[in-house]
C-alpha cells in the first residue's frame, strides 16, 4: 500500500451554534502530520470526517480520488484506512486475537492462513502478540491503547488516522507509540491529532486547527519561527504579554511584543503555537 492522497475542500460542519469546522482546505500525501490544537478545536470532527464515520451530503473530500458520498468508494476507502478514535470501546470478554481478526475480516482478507499472519504481524509490532489469548478487560489501560492503534495499523493502511493516541500513556508507553507511529511516516499519510506540542515536534508538517479553522500548515520549524524576536526573559512578570510563565530562577519567559533592550531567546515550536491559540496567559 503506498501513502494515500488527501484533499479536502472547503468542509464545514455545525453544531447547533457552533461552527466545529469552518472551510478546512488540505492536500496531504504521506509523510507524518500532526495536527494540533486546543480541545475543542475541531479535531476529532476533522478525523472523523476523514475516517468516512461522519459523511456530509455537501462535503468535497477525495481519497485516492474516492469519493466516500458514493457507497462503493466508502467501502474501498474503509479498506484502504487505518482509524484510532479518541474514545473507542473494545469488549471487555474478547480476546485480543479476535479484536483483530475482526477488522481484518471486515478489510477483506478471507484467507484464514494469511490473515493471521497478517493479525499476528500487527500485535508484534506494538508488542502484544504474547498477549493474543488474553481477554482484553485482562490488559492494562496502556496495552489496550497498544491494542487500539494495532487494529488502526493492520495490513499497512495508505492512511492512517490517530485521534489522541498518547491520551493517558506513560512516557514509556508515549515513546513506544512516538516509534511505531514515525515508522509508518515513509509508506502511509499518518494524520495525528494532539494537543501537545512536543508530539508535534517530531512530524515532518504540522497543522494547527483553531476554533475550527486552519490557522497554520508547515514544517514545525516554520511553526517555531513565527515566533522569531517575539520570546524574551526578564526579571518581573510583564503586564501586555501573551503568555508568560515563571522559570526555575525566579526570571520570566515571556512571548509578545517585546521591549526595548529585551534579553531575546530562541523561540520553539511550542511558543509559536501559543502565539496563536493564546490570549494573555500568566502561569506562576
Amino acid at each position: 500500500m503506498t501513502a494515500s492522497q488527501v484533499m479536502v475542500f472547503g468542509l464545514r460542519r455545525r453544531f447547533g451554534s457552533i461552527d466545529a469546522l469552518d472551510g478546512v482546505d488540505l492536500l496531504l500525501q504521506g509523510g507524518l502530520i500532526t495536527l494540533l490544537g486546543p480541545n475543542g478545536s475541531g479535531k476529532t470532527t476533522l478525523l472523523r470526517c476523514l475516517a468516512t464515520v461522519d459523511v456530509g451530503a455537501d462535503d468535497a473530500i477525495l481519497v485516492d480520488g474516492l469519493d466516500p458520498r458514493h457507497e462503493s468508494d466508502r467501502i474501498e476507502m474503509r479498506r484502504r484506512l487505518g482509524y484510532q478514535p479518541q474514545r473507542p470501546s473494545l469488549a471487555p470478554a474478547s480476546r485480543v486475537f479476535d479484536v483483530i481478526d475482526y477488522v481484518a475480516v471486515l478489510k477483506g482478507h478471507d484467507d484464514d492462513r494469511a490473515r493471521r499472519h497478517l493479525v499476528y504481524g500487527a500485535l508484534e509490532s506494538v508488542g502484544l502478540a504474547e498477549r493474543a489469548s488474553d481477554r482484553v478487560g485482562d490488559l492494562s489501560g496502556g496495552m489496550v491503547r497498544r491494542l487500539e492503534l494495532a487494529q488502526a495499523i493492520l495490513g499497512r493502511p495508505g492512511l492512517l488516522l490517530l485521534d489522541e493516541p498518547a491520551a493517558g500513556l506513560d512516557p514509556d508507553e508515549r515513546f513506544r507509540l512516538r516509534e511505531i507511529v514515525a515508522g509508518r511516516r515513509h509508506d502511509s499519510t499518518v494524520v495525528v491529532s494532539t494537543h501537545l506540542t512536543d508530539e508535534a515536534a517530531v512530524g515532518d508538517t504540522v497543522l494547527v486547527l483553531i476554533e475550527g479553522r486552519l490557522r497554520f500548515v508547515g514544517q514545525p520549524d516554520a511553526l517555531a519561527t513565527t515566533a522569531a524576536g517575539r520570546a524574551w526573559i526578564q526579571d518581573q512578570a510583564p503586564v501586555d504579554a501573551r503568555a508568560t510563565w515563571r522559570l526555575a530562577d525566579g526570571r520570566h519567559r515571556c512571548l509578545g511584543a517585546p521591549p526595548p533592550g529585551a534579553d531575546l531567546v530562541d523561540p520553539t515550536l511550542e511558543d509559536g503555537y501559543l502565539l496563536l491559540t493564546s490570549p494573555v496567559v500568566n502561569v506562576g
